[in-house]
């Protein structure tokens, strides 16, 4: 069949090294990774040769599309292979946790070409969603290759279980006042309780690349405090707009920034292997195993407290927290399709709630779960009128300490090691990185953002432009 480079013009000379170094690998580290290196570096030349993606014709989008395409089977090939050297070698045989952006950069260092360089990265930072060439599909690859072997994927999964590299900063802060504000999230100790507030009331408290790290920090000074023994996740008044004055818990991924290209691919990553898989398993110490068995973490009892609504990602938490608390007149909702994008572990943890096909209707056929009906009392413990939520919110604590908590650790791992142990999490995950990677740069991600969200016409607030 004819290749698509031979109808452009292309340095002929360049499509045919890149030809001849479409071997067969040879299963030696070295000469492997030589070899690819080699390749990489030929189809990177042939594809900075042809224009930018949103001035390509459809022959030249084709091309473009060819040269990504065996990039990536070739990635494949190599890591097959080599992963577990590659990330052994990054991790000092995996004595050393390292956090999954300076590991892929690192995993590129050490092999160019098999995941992204910092300089790419921060090129097509500057461009929308729907102009990048997709070069983190890389990043999506390599980790699926690193979570799909057991003893890697543990470790990395052991990994973002671990504080956040900031938290320390703040942690005599909170633990002396009680209270810390940080941009999209507002953390308060209030008698033997933490309470987490999602503050982004601008965009319905959705999450985004602002909010995301500082929000995983309060959740892990939360867990760690040693003064609360129970949190609470509830969402802050809103500011501004329609519904000025009242709470919302989470409206998912800040949509805006997504189509404006401010969403990085792992943000997801780090959003459900950190902040959200520590309200389920806990806060890990890099002395021992996260794992149910014989393993060991810092966890609390989470209650989530629902005002309005809580879509997307904010439906997610309640699949991770342990009481629910949601007003009568509160809605769930998780609209994967109208996105374009996988949300995040509920593909796994909603059947366990509301069984497979109620589960399907919400992620594929937009079901909407209103709290107060059959489906919303399976996920939600308690659906109140709106304005009783502070006092079931009171009722609940006051319940759960009269009886103490002590078992709580051991009650929420006996839940996991049947439901979801951390080696499933791990198989899950190694199936979503790459999927979602495909997602993040697909065009069906922006023709729906586009038809349902109006995205072209969203502008992003002042602030907001100034971070890149």
């Amino acid at each position: 069949m004819k290749s698509p480079l031979e109808s452009l013009g292309l340095d002929q000379t360049l499509v045919n090294e890149l030809n001849k170094k479409l071997i067969p690998l040879s299963g030696n580290y070295e000469k492997d990774a030589d070899s690819c290196i080699k390749f990489w570096q030929s189809a990177n030349q042939l594809l900075e040769k042809l224009p930018p993606k949103f001035k390509r014709t459809t022959e030249e989008h084709k091309a473009a599309l060819f040269i990504l395409e065996i990039s990536r089977a070739r990635r494949d090939d190599f890591l097959h292979l080599h992963v577990q050297t590659v990330y052994k070698k990054i991790t000092h045989n995996l004595q050393k946790f390292i956090r999954l952006e300076e590991l892929l950069f690192a995993a590129n260092e050490l092999v160019p070409g098999l995941t992204v360089s910092k300089e790419i990265i921060s090129k097509e930072n500057d461009l929308l969603q729907s102009q990048k060439e997709g070069h983190e599909i890389n990043q999506g690859i390599f980790l699926s290759h690193v979570l799909a072997n057991q003893e890697c994927g543990l470790h990395l999964c052991h990994t973002l279980l671990l504080p956040n590299p900031r938290t320390q900063e703040f942690k005599e802060q909170f633990e002396r006042t009680g209270h810390l504000e940080l941009e999209g999230v507002n953390l308060q100790r209030r008698d033997k309780t933490c309470y987490l507030y999602f503050k982004n009331g601008k965009y319905l408290n959705a999450e985004d690349d602002f909010t995301l790290d500082n929000t995983e920090i309060a959740a892990d000074l939360a867990v760690l405090d040693p003064n609360s023994s129970i949190a609470v996740m509830r969402g802050d008044l809103v500011e501004e707009g329609k519904y000025t004055g009242s709470r919302v818990f989470c409206s998912g991924i800040n949509l805006t920034r997504l189509y404006n290209g401010k969403i990085p691919y792992l943000w997801y990553i780090e959003r459900d292997m950190g902040i959200v898989n520590k309200i389920y398993r806990g806060v890990a110490s890099p002395h021992y195993s996260p794992s149910e068995i014989l393993g060991r973490t810092t966890e609390k009892l989470w209650i989530a407290a629902v005002d309005k609504f809580a879509i997307g990602g904010g439906c997610q938490y309640l699949l991770v927290t342990d009481i629910n608390i949601a007003a009568n007149d509160a809605y769930l909702t998780l609209p994967a399709r109208k996105e374009g994008i996988i949300p995040g572990v509920a593909n796994m943890r909603l059947p366990r709630f509301v069984g497979d096909r109620i589960a399907r209707q919400a992620i594929m056929m937009e079901k909407r779960i209103d709290c107060d009906s059959p489906e919303g009392r399976m996920i939600c413990d308690y659906v109140v009128g709106p304005n009783e939520i502070d006092e079931t919110i009171a009722k609940t604590i006051e319940s759960i300490t009269a009886s103490g908590v002590v078992s709580a650790s051991g009650n929420r791992k006996s839940f996991r090691i049947d439901q979801e142990p951390l080696d499933n999490f791990r198989k899950y995950m190694a199936v979503y990185t790459r999927e979602q990677a495909y997602c993040h740069y697909s065009e069906a991600l922006i023709n729906n953002l586009e038809r349902n969200w109006d995205a072209r016409n969203r502008k992003i607030k002042d602030k907001e432009k100034s971070k890149t």
